[in-house]
């Protein structure tokens, strides 16, 4: 067994907040975003949040920092958009392996100075693998239901050389998260589990979903339940929901699967809803009362915050996370 896995068993894992927000705090220009090394690159750079970990490493270093000082357990890597398809944008496929590789480095150098400062409480990383900006599953073109922008097998090989960096670089586990589109999400399972084979390596895997509205569904149209049933065959550490929602909106959907899994049950959700100028206004104390609701409840095992949240957040979440008993589940699926 993990020691994370032991951990899930012994309380409530707080993951950490959005990496975006902290980062738009920085109020970097496009030469900040360039650094040296890439001043005189062809295409604009600026909003290329991946590629600080080479270019501000260490504003990188001290939100990782500040994270861990406000309780999570867990930090996510700067790797949300790591994969040559996302790359793409930017022109940086190349990049792709350096950037997911330093990026684990940086959160692990900080989990374990924290970890050798509280030995009781092992601090960990996960390699956040983002959905991509394609879909494999529906068409980009109104005109051509049939059309698909990506194949399965090329998202694979994307996530693949993603999965590989991330590992070298250090992360103790996986998150595959804001997935959209399940099959987006199963090519990076599928990778992830070659990785994992042909290493002889088992590293746990975390997965989150997206539920895109009212409706109750993910943009390729599963309910919470279905998408459950849908990725059940893959041995995971922990399955949940994550953004475009807030707290009180995602808590149905965490009922939907709580009792039908024997997964670690996770979310990460918004701080509210977005305000006419996509900012979000929900305060710490009022995000902690609605995720209090959860753990009332008994929902949840790994509980952490996504878009809008900060530090402040994720201490406020933390301190209420440690009131509570994680949800009990029958045994961790092997991993």
């Amino acid at each position: 067994m993990s020691s994370i896995q032991q951990a899930l068993k012994e309380r409530i894992l707080v993951l950490d907040g959005a990496m975006g927000t902290m980062l738009q705090a920085y109020k970097f220009t496009e030469a900040n975003f360039r650094g040296e090394r890439f001043k005189d690159y062809p295409t604009p750079l600026q909003g290329n949040n991946d590629l600080l970990s080479i270019t501000q490493p260490e504003a990188i270093k001290t939100i990782h920092g500040k994270y861990f000082e406000a309780g999570a357990d867990i930090v996510e890597t700067n790797t949300f958009s790591g994969t040559t398809i996302a790359m793409a944008d930017y022109q940086m496929e190349d990049l792709v392996y350096e950037l997911n590789y330093q990026s684990a480095k940086i959160a692990k150098e900080v989990a374990e100075e924290f970890t050798a400062k509280e030995p009781n409480k092992p601090r960990f990383v996960a390699g956040s693998i983002g959905p991509t900006n394609r879909t494999a599953s529906m068409s980009p073109d109104v005109n051509d239901p049939g059309y698909r922008a990506v194949t399965f097998d090329e998202l694979r090989i994307a996530y693949k050389q993603q999965v590989e960096a991330l590992v070298d670089g250090g992360v103790d586990l996986l998150l595959v998260e804001t997935v959209f589109d399940t099959l987006n999400a199963k090519a990076a399972l599928f990778a992830i589990e070659e990785v994992k084979e042909e290493r002889g390596i088992d590293i746990p895997i975390m997965l989150s979903g997206t539920i895109t509205d009212a409706s109750g569904r993910t943009l390729s149209g599963q309910t919470a339940e279905a998408f459950l049933i849908s990725v059940s065959h893959i041995p995971l550490l922990s399955v949940g929901f994550n953004c475009a929602l807030g707290a009180n909106l995602l808590q149905p959907h965490l009922e939907a699967i709580a009792s039908k899994t024997d997964f670690a049950i996770s979310a990460h959700p918004n701080a509210g809803l977005p305000n006419a100028f996509g900012e979000y206004d929900e305060t710490p104390e009022e995000m902690g009362e609605q995720i209090e609701e959860y753990l009332k409840k008994n929902l949840i095992n790994i509980i952490g915050g996504c878009c809008g949240t900060s530090p402040e957040h994720i201490r406020v979440i933390a301190n209420i996370a440690a009131k509570y008993k994680p949800r009990e589940f029958a045994t961790l699926s092997a991993v």
